[in-house]
């Protein structure tokens, strides 16, 4: 179980001066997430769980349809039961500080999450190990409270598992926006240049074979 902090003190009225922005900035990473590859178990609608990492400026949207255009607005509904599971690959490696869920100011709204990484194809068989971090979260529709993640466990990331395993006491559960805080960096691939490398011959390793003299004795 872990706290939460707002980390930039809303309703300071600084709104107009430099936060927004930079705040917007921070929440980036949802740039940097394989969209083609995320997968969300558990969901009433085949794709509604992409819809829930967008910008940081649309996450109290509730109507704008983005990317594709479909009836019922920007957010994931569970299906059998309150539970969700989002398997998001990165397109590199991701050091994770913060994370923020907001949902409905009901009981559908997540009550708690438990964080893994680097388990590509997690399913819901997966869920009883431990996680990195566990969260139990506040009611948030206005997408304000972050949960900092312990930075050591999450500073190589490059697939992230979202358990959402109980809500606040609804049937299912809904999250309109998933925001996730970190720093990212290109994937590295030096695999070529070394198998290029090991592949080539040096011919001053097979000198010394090919000098040995033959001795030949003559009775």
């Amino acid at each position: 179980m872990s706290g939460h902090g707002h980390g930039h003190g809303h309703g300071c009225g600084c709104e107009g001066e430099h936060e927004p922005a930079e705040r917007g900035l921070e929440y980036g990473l949802y740039q940097k997430i394989d969209l083609e590859k995320l997968q969300c178990l558990n969901e009433s609608r085949d794709g509604d769980g992409k819809l829930v990492f967008k910008p940081w400026d649309q996450r109290n949207d509730r109507d704008k349809v983005t990317p594709l255009p479909r009836a019922g607005g920007q957010f994931v509904d569970s299906d059998a039961d309150e539970e969700l599971l989002f398997n998001i690959p990165f397109t590199g490696s991701v050091k994770l500080k913060g994370i923020i869920i907001s949902g409905e100011n009901d009981s559908s709204h997540p009550a708690e999450i438990r964080l893994y990484k680097n388990i590509p194809q997690m399913s819901f068989d997966d869920t009883g190990r431990e996680p990195e971090q566990a969260f139990r979260l506040n009611r948030d529709p206005a997408a304000e409270l972050e949960y900092p993640t312990k930075i050591a466990r999450f500073s190589n990331v490059q697939h992230l598992s979202i358990h959402i395993s109980k809500n606040f006491g609804a049937e299912s559960t809904r999250v309109y926006y998933i925001g996730l805080r970190g720093e990212y960096s290109e994937a590295h691939r030096h695999e070529v240049t070394i198998c290029n490398y090991e592949a080539t011959a040096n011919p001053a390793d097979h000198k010394v074979e090919s000098i040995i003299p033959q001795t030949n004795f003559i009775s």
